[in-house]
């Protein structure tokens, strides 16, 4: 072994230049980047913050809205149910009752009201034609109906619990005030003292109120009977038409463009327009379900089919896509592998391929239901408008065929209506359509994880 020259001699390594300072002492431009870098931080977490902020105060608006909705004031009231006004022959004839209307049992629900309001010991002034004002003007037709189906309450007093006016359950949850009141012809001052006897003699009482998500639409004289019962089943029903249509004719769309379909021109045409077609406004659908399915076709106006067929319409490319997506995530080498120990195509796709995809496929078909279970636009041009259906239907061809309503049309409905009651109840509506919508949600996310496979 040979020693290294030392330095100044023939053959020596040359000293290096010494860098000016360490490495690891940071330099101007490594500063300004890291500062760079937190700008960008911070900017990220203060978007993420305003998010959730706005988020926040969005469902802090609608909750704080929409839970009256789900309470309901209503009054306890003893009615004598006369024998000579109901049925003077003393039948006990269900059809014998029917024949007296809502106007036969006016002056029965007067006196009872009277006596109600004399029990409170409040002098007031107001006639009893005037007390009326603080009930709802289906009171009359509740109890007809009770005393049609139970006939053996002729001649006795009953108690039952009515609903107050929709003035009058606003004052009681506070979102009518005497003040607000004041130009309101529908009470006066001397009802609100009324009111208030009532509460404190314990007549008038805010429950949960069921009917609000088992019942139907109610007239706009009857703001405080309007439920969203049916309206839900008709949502049902449309989304039963969706998923038994738009998953099969979707998956399989999917499958033969992405697996089977030659490459050329008309299946490029085809795609171009499917991918378009995802963008194409709601409203568009509506107008063709409307020119198809009904004026074409000759289907139910207002039916749950025809409103399936049109959010089909609409769903398709949404599935389409995310099939695709899915069939394209799976390797190739699950293909190869399939077809080099002898599968056919068909086999290597339906016994490979479409198990791996089932999750991106369950994924994208919830997550498009759910985005046909909020359109508006295309069922409104068919027809479903609140008020069409006043009861369930009566089978579950009658679900498909008969006119009916949908959650997101029947929001729309109450929140142009006047009375503040259905204001309310179109929060309390947006509610139970979330409700929906993150049960959906949250079923595709399961769906996921239960069939998700590993490669």
């Amino acid at each position: 072994m040979t020693d290294l020259p030392l330095n100044g001699a023939a053959g020596a390594i040359p000293d290096f230049p010494r860098p000016a300072r360490s490495i690891l002492e940071t330099d101007a431009r490594t500063r300004a980047r890291n500062r760079a870098e937190a700008r960008f931080r911070a900017y990220g977490l203060a978007a993420l913050l305003v998010g959730l902020f706005f988020l926040v105060l969005l469902l802090g608006s609608i909750l704080w809205n929409g839970m009256g909705a789900f309470m309901q004031t209503r009054m306890t009231l003893e009615v004598e149910l006369l024998e000579s006004e109901l049925d003077p022959e003393g039948t006990r004839d269900p059809a014998v009752l029917a024949e007296t209307s809502t106007f036969g049992y006016g002056d029965l629900i007067e006196a009872a009201l009277v006596r109600t309001v004399a029990a409170t010991g409040v002098q007031t002034g107001l006639e009893a034609g005037d007390l009326d004002d603080l009930l709802s003007s289906g009171t009359a037709a509740r109890i007809r109906d009770a005393v049609i189906a139970d006939p053996s309450l002729v001649g006795q007093t009953v108690t039952f619990d009515v609903l107050p006016s929709s003035r009058v359950d606003g004052y009681i949850k506070g979102r009518v005030t005497r003040e607000s009141l004041a130009n309101d012809k529908n009470l006066s001052p001397e009802h609100l003292d009324i009111v208030d006897a009532l509460v404190a003699q314990g007549t008038l009482d805010r429950g949960f109120n069921l009917s609000f998500i088992t019942g139907a639409d109610a007239s706009e004289k009857r703001p405080e009977e309007a439920g969203i019962g049916v309206a839900m089943i008709g949502s049902f029903y449309m989304m039963l038409v969706v998923l038994g249509l738009s998953l099969p004719i979707g998956v399989a769309a999917s499958i033969y463009l992405e697996e089977f379909a030659p490459k050329n021109r008309f299946t490029d045409l085809i795609e171009v327009n499917i991918a378009n077609l995802a963008a194409v406004p709601s409203i568009v659908y509506g107008i063709l379900g409307l020119a198809v399915f009904i004026q074409f076709a000759g289907l139910p106006q207002s039916a749950p089919l025809v409103g399936g067929l049109v959010l089909t319409l609409l769903t398709l490319p949404t599935i389409i896509i995310a099939t695709r997506a899915s069939l394209r995530a799976v390797p190739p080498s699950i293909r190869d592998a399939a077809l080099g120990v002898g599968a056919s195509k068909m086999q290597a796709v339906f016994h490979h391929v479409l198990p791996l995809a089932v999750p991106g496929i369950m994924t994208g078909t919830i997550i498009g239901m759910a985005h046909a279970l909020g359109e508006t636009a295309p069922l409104l041009l068919i027809g479903m408008v609140g008020f069409v259906a006043s009861n369930y239907p009566g089978g579950v061809l009658d679900g498909f065929t008969s006119p009916n309503s949908a959650m997101p049309a029947q929001i729309y409905e109450w929140a142009k209506r006047a009375d503040p009651a259905f204001y309310e109840r179109a929060w309390g509506g947006i509610i139970v359509l979330l409700v929906f919508l993150l049960v959906m949600n949250l079923m595709a996310v399961l769906v996921r994880r239960r069939f998700e496979r590993r490669w």
